[in-house]
């Protein structure tokens, strides 16, 4: 699925203009050349991938930042934009000798007939300037090689700090322009970090941008956590604890370090997640040896049951529209899929595959549902929200956990291998062919990815 984006948004600098009149205009196409809008086919782009180029961004005036000179900062922007663009599966960066050197004159003035010799069909440029009040500012042009037109451009002024979130920007930019997809770079994840034995694991809170950069701990390690669910506005953290030996929700805040109960009852509580507008959480609680799905505003209060079948309901997910819920449960036997209305009404089962279905998760396109697959194994899958389409993506011997990039296109997931006990994290596109490692400092489970950062 494609679709063309005509808006094209001028680019800024300093806060204003780069300059008062607008960049030139490329050159018009060669005879024979196509005068189409570049555009990836996403179902056939993973067998094959765009060539594109995205050589290192030159700067107008060479400058020192707290974050580096502004030549080091325009080779490692380039180098983000190719490693996010390569990790969609849908584009092949050139590398080596095939990436020409870009003067400054040339970001708006591309040499059309050199990066079509190198076989590139699309072309990202840009430039890092330093600005007098501080700030950077990141230029990005994305180019047409064949048709030697201008597909988009803009601007990113950010302090010297969040360079990288202008990088991962020009390539949501880029992605978004090709693929007809909506963006998902500047995002972050949070996850479980392992160490140690598999008889006795030391599992912290853990924060990163989706590529692994800006790692941070957030807890300690001194109680077990688990199932860490990002709020909307990404401030707050839901995870489950065993601190004092009392497996309990939290909410952590990610600005101030503290942490607080959600419910300050004797039961254990767990498997927590935000509602679309962040305003309740909705988990599960074990009573009288019944575990049902109950649902409290985020401040606390009382909770409010949405289960009552005798056995263990949990793993609740809202649907982006925040109206309905799916979860699993044993009720029928062994673990399967649910969906119910917001309230808890109409609960029905969606899920008629052999084996079991667990730890489902509404994408946010609302069109599908990820779920870990059990039987011979454990795999990662879709199905529609009436149980229709079941595919599965993965076929490792543990894969489980699975949380939607924010454009729905990649699912996140924790990998455990065989014997070892050691977990690692993975992402897996819809079509099931990218797959591939996350890097985390140590071991990593239970991922949620976050949505795009504002």
């Amino acid at each position: 699925m494609t679709r063309t984006l005509s808006i094209m948004i001028a680019l800024l600098a300093s806060g204003t203009a780069v300059a008062q009149t607008p960049p030139p205009a490329p050159a018009a196409p060669p005879a024979g050349a196509s005068s189409g809008p570049l555009e990836v086919d996403v179902v056939g782009g993973i067998s094959a991938p765009m060539p594109i180029a995205v050589p290192v961004m030159p700067t107008p005036a060479a400058a020192g930042t707290p974050a580096g000179d502004t030549a080091s900062l325009g080779r490692q922007v380039s180098e983000i934009i190719t490693n996010d663009l390569r990790n969609s599966g849908l584009f092949t960066p050139l590398v080596g000798s095939a990436l020409r050197p870009v003067s400054f004159p040339q970001v708006t003035a591309p040499d059309f007939a050199g990066w079509g010799s190198t076989g590139a069909q699309a072309l990202v440029q840009g430039f890092v300037q330093a600005n007098g009040d501080g700030t950077l500012t990141v230029g990005c042009y994305l180019y047409d090689v064949f048709a030697q037109t201008e597909l988009t451009r803009q601007g990113f002024v950010v302090p010297p700090a969040q360079w990288r979130r202008a990088a991962h920007k020009c390539a949501d930019q880029v992605y978004t322009r090709l693929s007809g997809e909506g963006p998902y770079f500047d995002s972050r994840v949070v996850y479980v970090s392992e160490t140690g034995p598999k008889t006795r694991r030391l599992k912290r809170l853990a924060v990163m941008d989706q590529d692994g950069a800006n790692h941070r701990f957030l807890t300690n390690g001194r109680s077990i956590v688990l199932t860490p669910r990002f709020a909307p506005n990404q401030q707050t953290i839901a995870y489950m604890s065993f601190e004092n030996d009392r497996p309990r929700i939290y909410v952590y805040d990610v600005g101030s370090g503290k942490q607080r109960l959600v419910v300050n009852q004797p039961n254990m509580t767990f498997a927590p997640r935000f509602s679309p507008d962040g305003r309740s959480i909705v988990f599960s609680m074990s009573v009288n040896g019944n575990t049902d799905i109950y649902r409290v505003p985020t401040s606390g209060g009382t909770p409010q049951r949405l289960t009552t079948s005798p056995g263990i309901d949990t793993g609740a997910s809202y649907s982006p529209d925040g109206s309905r819920i799916v979860f699993e449960s044993d009720r029928s036997g062994g673990q399967q899929l649910y969906v119910m209305g917001a309230d808890g009404s109409g609960q029905n089962r969606i899920s008629f595959g052999g084996g079991r279905y667990g730890t489902p998760v509404w994408s946010p396109r609302g069109d599908l549902i990820a779920f870990t697959k059990i039987g011979g194994g454990f795999r990662i899958g879709t199905m529609t929200p009436g149980g229709g389409n079941e595919t599965i993506l993965t076929n490792a011997w543990q894969d489980e956990g699975p949380s939607w990039s924010p454009n729905g296109r990649v699912i996140l997931f924790f990998r455990t291998g065989q014997g070892s006990g050691k977990a690692d994290l993975w992402s897996v596109d819809l079509t099931g062919k990218n797959l591939r490692p996350v890097p985390t400092p140590l071991d990593g489970s239970d991922p949620a990815w976050g949505p795009l950062l504002p």
